[in-house]
């Protein structure tokens, strides 16, 4: 291609009737592209936005506590003291739930916490249809004005070992933030459950620091099952209960995994951890639960949601559905399970 002039060919002529390259483009060859697809201009939008999230969080990262972050031109609201948040567990239904909710309530997000003790995380908005730059992050924070709740939704598990810290940096901010009942949405494996009342339907347990047993007479009316399993007294129970006290008299341990018995499966999951930390906090906490299995749980996150909506007297009829539906399907759902199969093979 780079001849002299003398033994320029007349290949090479045609070949010069294209625009001459720049300086800058003869020094990068790999800068003479096709013209720029959809697909490679959302890609180079959304890295822009994310280099300037990394750029933003360079001044305000700590590494010792957990950061809330308000958007700009969002401003907290203080009349909603109830936050609503996921445990993460099997077949990921808290999240489904706090999703479900976030959707049909028209929730704003209003910005998010940044927590060294979780994973990192980035991807597409969940919510809405069209592609408009916002993208999810690993914990975010949402207000709904008409129900005068919270909701944060976590995207991503915590660093192995850094439960605890996670767990106390929640507690931390929701009590600085003037909640006064927070609702921990999460599932437990079905392989654990004993006395399954088929005639019942789907049950949702609940467990609650109102009385010392874990029993709250408000649950009890709606029809939710107390998660018998709990045990103030049970050796992790009280592991619990002493680290988010800073009680030092008691020289309690955490059971390693192979000293783990069946009674303490329920204080070894994160719900657990944050009902304890919220308790110590002095905070009204209430733990809604449904038994799972891996798999299709959608089911699974509609009951957690409609349990959460009728402990705080939402009616499910004033959200904003489809189709005259009582509940909108978040957007991120219809790719849960990847794209439809290509008809043109059968």
């Amino acid at each position: 291609f780079h001849k002299s002039k003398k033994e320029k060919t007349s290949k090479c002529t045609r070949i010069r009737k294209t625009p001459r390259p720049t300086e800058e483009k003869k020094k990068h060859p790999k800068l003479l592209k096709h013209k720029a697809s959809f697909f490679e201009i959302d890609l180079a939008k959304f890295a822009i936005r994310f280099c300037n999230y990394c750029f933003f969080f360079s001044f305000s990262i700590r590494f010792s506590n957990m950061d809330f972050v308000v958007e700009e031109g969002k401003r907290v609201n203080e009349e909603c003291s109830t936050l609503i948040l996921p445990a993460l567990s099997i077949g990921n239904v808290g999240q489904l739930a706090v999703d479900l909710l976030v959707s049909s309530t028209d929730a704003e997000r209003i910005g998010y916490l940044d927590d060294p003790n979780l994973l990192p995380c980035v991807g597409n908005d969940a919510y809405g249809p069209l592609p408009c730059g916002e993208i999810a992050l690993p914990f975010e924070v949402y207000e709904s004005s008409s129900i005068s709740t919270t909701l944060a939704q976590q995207r991503s598990p915590v660093a192995k070992g850094m439960m605890i810290n996670f767990v106390e940096n929640i507690a931390n901010f929701a009590a600085s933030n003037g909640k006064k009942h927070v609702i921990v949405l999460s599932s437990l494996d079905f392989q654990r459950l004993h006395n399954l009342d088929m005639s019942r339907g789907p049950q949702v347990y609940y467990l609650s620091n109102t009385g010392s047993d874990g029993r709250d007479d408000h649950c009890e009316k709606l029809g939710f099952g107390r998660l018998n399993e709990y045990d103030s007294e049970g050796r992790c129970w009280k592991y619990l209960s002493s680290v988010f006290e800073k009680n030092s008299e008691d020289d309690l341990t955490f059971p390693s995994e192979d000293e783990l018995e069946d009674i303490d499966y329920y204080p070894s999951l994160p719900f657990a951890a944050l009902f304890s930390a919220f308790k110590a906090k002095g905070l009204k906490v209430t733990c809604l639960l449904c038994y799972c299995s891996e798999g299709d749980n959608i089911p699974e996150a509609f009951l957690l949601a409609e349990a959460a909506s009728k402990l705080t007297g939402l009616s499910p009829d004033k959200f904003h559905g489809e189709e005259g539906g009582k509940w909108r399907i978040p957007y991120s759902w219809k790719s849960m399970y990847g794209a439809p199969p290509d008809m043109s093979m059968f």
